[in-house]
């Protein structure tokens, strides 16, 4: 057996317990800092269909784009520039390994970050730093870039020097995601012209439960309820029958059997503006809710992003999670759980 496979590996959890009506509340900046996310799960207890308003939200999730082949110098092209500066579009290199490939990556607030490999740096000829992943060798690079800065104006110092790079020298193309605010007001269809395109809905699935054992959240340690939550999303039983090769993991206790639950995931590229959305709405089903209840919210990010929180490296071994869960109660407390794999910096 490989000695690996011996060790656990090492992984990040911040927990936060607070309330919404607390003005220092780190939910909505906490959304904001995880810009590409792939997967919301939702999970509501005795539900056995989705309540008409939330159903609604998890249904107008922003549209994005998968351009194929995109050169990434297209990224500095002036008819961009507008919908950079206004804050709102959101890009991702797509089939692309962090650990392997080139990766890209376009941030709401007009940062271009590159992670290279040591060969493809050298020919890009722009300065940045080694990453902070490497190991024995310095084997990999990343360049962050300001495109809202003045010398990245079209015709500027910067951005001269790092279009002769992307275009003469790197010719650097990928499979390319993208979005934007919807009420930026920008346009992606003068870039979308020149290339080959498709337009994507996140999708959106459901699952009913029935008997479904859970924990008490009030005394159930963090690791042990991201555990179960990830079991039920997972459709892994918690029964630890001695039949089942699959999985030895039971439910947390003390615990109680819930007759009725809904579980809801949406998948794509997704922005933290229809997170924001959704989460209100959930709270606004709290309220709205009899008995005493819950709500478990968990939203990962992408595993080959170039970044994770904020600005962040982030870096895949093993794993590559990236991930925060969200557990909202009626009297508006909350716990906030930021996880993170071995490679990546703890949560801010």
């Amino acid at each position: 057996m490989c000695s690996d496979l011996d060790r656990t590996p090492r992984t990040l959890l911040v927990c936060d317990r607070s309330s919404f009506l607390d003005e220092k509340n780190r939910v909505s900046p906490q959304v904001e800092k995880l810009h590409f996310n792939h997967k919301v799960s939702v999970l509501l207890p005795g539900c056995s269909v989705t309540p008409s308003n939330l159903d609604l939200v998890m249904n107008t999730f922003s549209s994005f784009y998968l351009i194929k082949k995109l050169p990434v110098h297209e990224l500095l092209d002036p008819g961009l520039q507008g919908a950079i500066n206004q804050g709102v579009v959101y890009g991702l290199s797509f089939g692309t390994r962090i650990d392997e490939d080139t990766c890209v990556a376009l941030m709401p607030k007009g940062r271009l970050v590159l992670s290279l490999d040591k060969d493809s740096y050298e020919l890009l000829g722009v300065e940045g730093k080694p990453s902070r992943f490497n190991h024995r060798t310095c084997s990999r690079f990343v360049v962050s870039v300001d495109l809202t800065d003045s010398s990245m104006a079209p015709g500027g110092r910067g951005h001269t020097r790092l279009l002769t790079g992307l275009r003469s020298h790197l010719q650097l193309q990928t499979d390319f995601l993208l979005s934007h605010h919807p009420e930026g007001g920008a346009s992606l269809q003068p870039l979308l012209s020149r290339y080959d395109w498709s337009k994507h809905e996140p999708e959106v699935s459901c699952r009913h439960l029935t008997d479904l054992t859970c924990p008490d959240f009030r005394s159930c340690d963090c690791h042990s309820l991201l555990e179960w939550i990830g079991a039920v999303e997972a459709d892994i039983s918690c029964e630890s029958s001695s039949s089942s090769f699959l999985s030895s993991f039971t439910c947390p206790e003390p615990n109680d059997v819930l007759s009725h639950a809904l579980s809801v995931s949406i998948c794509g590229l997704l922005l933290p503006h229809d997170v924001q959305r959704l989460i209100q709405e959930l709270r606004c089903h709290l309220q709205q809710t009899q008995l005493e209840s819950w709500a478990s919210l968990t939203v990962h990010g992408f595993i080959d992003s170039p970044v994770s929180w904020g600005d962040n490296e982030h870096g895949v071994l093993s794993g590559g999670e990236n991930f925060y869960n969200l557990l909202m109660f009626p009297d508006h407390t909350y716990h906030l759980h930021l996880a993170t794999g071995a490679y990546d910096t703890c949560p801010p």
